[in-house]
């Protein structure tokens, strides 16, 4: 894993966009992003486990797995957006980036590789991309039925109860 300030520079998504500005890892804990460098996935079970995840699946993201929709599915992976349920994959081959919003509401990029598990919380407003290579094959954990509904970046997820509950535990975290 790594993280860095995101750089807004024009190029493609999947390029890593790195700012050359590192962003700590207990930065990321603050923004409520939890980290864990697997080797193997009974690693993933005892975590699993421990957070009451009961359902997974694969996903395979890459030109030969798709075909000609690859293109479409990533850039739709790339809008921003939140989720009501924690994002919880752990990376089984390849790379990607999963970019999350920080408290000022800059893109701060993680680079995750084989190994490499992440869980996002609900409500922290984010996007994800393969890197150059174009594949990702990743383990998606849930904690009930798989829920994969992204709400896109607008006014009414401003408002929306999961995303005034991250804001309101990142205070309350801020005030410690």
């Amino acid at each position: 894993m790594k993280a860095y300030w995101f750089d807004n520079l024009p190029g493609d998504q999947r390029e890593p966009h790195n700012s050359g500005r590192d962003v700590d890892p207990d930065y990321l804990a603050k923004l409520g992003v939890i980290y864990h460098n697997v080797p193997d996935v009974s690693g993933v079970d005892a975590i699993a486990t421990s957070r009451n995840y009961k359902n997974r699946d694969e996903i395979t993201v890459s030109p030969e797995k798709m075909g000609d929709i690859y293109e479409e599915k990533v850039k739709s992976f790339f809008h921003e957006h939140l989720h009501e349920d924690e994002e919880i994959r752990y990376i089984l081959d390849g790379g990607g980036y999963f970019d999350v919003r920080s408290e000022g509401d800059e893109w701060v990029r993680i680079w995750l590789e084989k190994g490499d598990l992440i869980i996002l919380p609900s409500g922290i407003y984010h996007r994800f991309t393969t890197d150059e290579q174009n594949y990702t094959k990743a383990m998606r954990l849930f904690k009930d039925e798989p829920k994969w509904t992204p709400l896109n970046r607008g006014n009414e997820t401003d408002t929306n109860q999961y995303r005034q509950e991250y804001i309101k535990a990142r205070q309350s975290l801020a005030a410690q």
